[in-house]
């Protein structure tokens, strides 16, 4: 299994927000509750971490008071840096669940035993993940779905995958 990274991101200041030191942020999390009065975070390029004093969520955006953010200019000082944890304080994920850091480097091999190659990003999409896998014959592009993603297997650093008919590259041309 990969150890996670040194940093997580989970949020990024776009802007001051009013005169008292509030920030907008863009939500890079799928845990909100990273942004609750009392949670540390750090705030790219500053030595410590900043304590969340309020938070509340306007049109689909966390707007935080940072403990140590007493006013607008300071807040403003700020903007387009990353908010981050540190990375052993992940979130508890259910069974079924996986971060993309464990997933990115696992070898893909189909149900039947053949491998195709480690996955070398994902992809998010609306709908589901992708996993970009790099094959001998270019690039396989996995949607992250029950019918195609069988096993993940942290541990052996494998994903067991069932391929779905033209899922391989090339293999339309090799089918006629």
């Amino acid at each position: 299994m990969s150890a996670p990274p040194e940093w997580l991101i989970v949020g990024k200041i776009l802007a001051a927000f009013g005169t008292r030191g509030e920030v907008r942020v863009l939500s890079q999390t799928d845990f909100p509750e990273r942004f609750e009065p009392g949670a540390r975070l750090f705030v790219e390029r500053e030595p410590e971490p900043f304590r969340v004093e309020h938070s509340r969520w306007h049109k689909g955006q966390a707007v935080i008071k940072l403990a140590e953010v007493a006013d607008r200019n300071r807040a403003e000082e700020l903007r387009g840096r990353y908010l981050r944890v540190p990375g052993d304080d992940l979130a508890k994920l259910s069974s079924d669940q996986f971060y993309v850091f464990q997933i990115v480097g696992l070898n893909v091999v189909t149900e039947d035993g053949r491998e195709l190659g480690p996955v070398a990003e994902v992809l998010e999409t609306g709908a589901n993940d992708v996993y970009a896998v790099r094959t001998e014959r270019g690039e396989l592009l996995l949607p992250a779905i029950e019918e195609v993603i069988r096993q993940v297997d942290l541990e052996g650093g494998r994903l067991v995958v069932h391929l779905l008919p033209g899922l391989l590259p090339d293999e339309a041309e090799e089918i006629q």
